[in-house]
This record gives structure tokens, C-alpha cells and sequence, in this order.
């Protein structure tokens, strides 16, 4: 009984451990970027040891990584509770595209995932991460349209492609200080006339 409640502690404290890193790397990223921001930093503000950094993370680039997925995790957690099975694949996917603009809103988000990921992973890595959360939800969404399409499908990852970056581009606009209500609309005008033919 006594090593279960020593396991149970080790095991939280290395959980503590682990989150004291990812929101410390997160904070100094978004306010230094990657580039400006070293590891010595991050064990700092974590207040953990050195070690204990390459204990959990092979690299800075590593806890980079992670804490994208993070992120990317985030956002579709945002649009997942934007939706609902009672909802209709075309009102489910409205919804989601404004989710997915609410959820870049947050502070230091746009840069993580639209700006140093790419430059610092590669572009092929980050759409991997961006494929496993907010792209697999649009791709989700594009599928539902197909049952009442008549043959016609949209649904090509052309299209996802192309809708999502339009998604970022607006993320981007609004994270600059363009106004978000219009980019909103926008970008439910955009989605509107791309399901159209299927939606109709």
C-alpha cells in the first residue's frame, strides 16, 4: 500500500513536472519566439532542473512540438463543442469555422501554429499535427455533406486544403487587428458558397 501511494506521487509530480515545462516553453515562445528563447530560460521559469527538461524532451524542438500539439489540440476541442449530433453536417460546419476563429483568438495561438510552427517544424510536420485536430475536423465535416450530394463530392483534400488555409489567413488578419466580425462573416460566406452545390 505504501509503494502504490509513492508510485501515485512520483507519477504526479512527474505529470507537474512535464506541465511546469510545456506552460513555461509556451509563454516564453509566444512572448521571445522560438528562436529567441533558450532551454536555460524555460528550466528558469519552470523552475525544474535542467535534467528534468531532458528527462521528458529530447530537445527544445521536442517541447516546441508538444506544445503545438497542444495547442492544435485545443482548437478542435473548441470546435468539437461547438457541434452537435443534432445539428445538420452543413450547420455543424458553419459552426465549427467560427469555433475555429474564437479558438485562434487566444492570446499568442496564431503565432505558435501559424507562424513559428511551420518555420521552425517544416511544413510537412505541422500539417501532420494540423491533419490529427482542426483539419481532420473540417475533412469530418466536408464528408458529412456527401450523403445528400447526388454524386457530387467536395470533399477532395484540395478542397479541405484550401478552406483551411483561408481559415488561417483570416486568423491571421484577426490576430493583426482586423475586425473579427467581418472576417466572420467572410469566411461563412466563403464556406456557404463552397457546400452549395451539396447543400443546396
Amino acid at each position: 500500500m505504501q509503494r502504490s501511494r509513492r508510485g501515485r506521487t512520483n507519477r504526479e509530480r512527474t505529470e507537474a513536472t512535464r506541465a511546469a515545462l510545456v506552460e513555461a516553453a509556451r509563454t516564453l515562445f509566444i512572448e521571445n519566439g522560438y528562436a529567441e528563447t533558450s532551454t536555460p530560460q524555460i528550466v528558469a521559469k519552470a523552475k525544474v532542473t535542467r535534467g528534468a527538461l531532458y528527462h521528458h524532451f529530447t530537445d527544445k524542438r521536442d517541447l516546441f512540438r508538444t506544445v503545438l500539439e497542444q495547442e492544435a489540440e485545443a482548437v478542435a476541442t473548441k470546435i468539437g463543442a461547438a457541434t452537435s449530433p443534432a445539428m445538420s453536417a452543413k450547420e455543424a460546419l458553419l459552426a465549427g469555422s467560427v469555433a475555429y476563429l474564437d479558438a485562434m483568438a487566444v492570446p499568442g495561438r496564431t503565432r505558435l501554429l501559424l507562424i513559428d510552427g511551420p518555420a521552425v517544424l517544416g511544413s510537412s510536420e505541422i500539417t501532420a499535427i494540423d491533419a490529427a485536430h482542426a483539419a481532420r475536423t473540417l475533412q469530418e465535416g466536408l464528408e458529412a455533406l456527401v450523403p445528400g450530394a447526388g454524386g457530387r463530392s467536395i470533399t477532395g483534400p484540395a478542397v479541405a486544403t484550401l478552406l483551411s488555409a483561408a481559415f488561417d489567413r483570416a486568423a491571421l488578419a484577426i490576430e493583426a487587428g482586423a475586425d473579427p466580425a467581418e472576417f466572420r462573416a467572410a469566411v461563412l460566406s466563403l464556406v456557404e458558397r463552397v457546400i452549395a452545390p451539396v447543400a443546396g
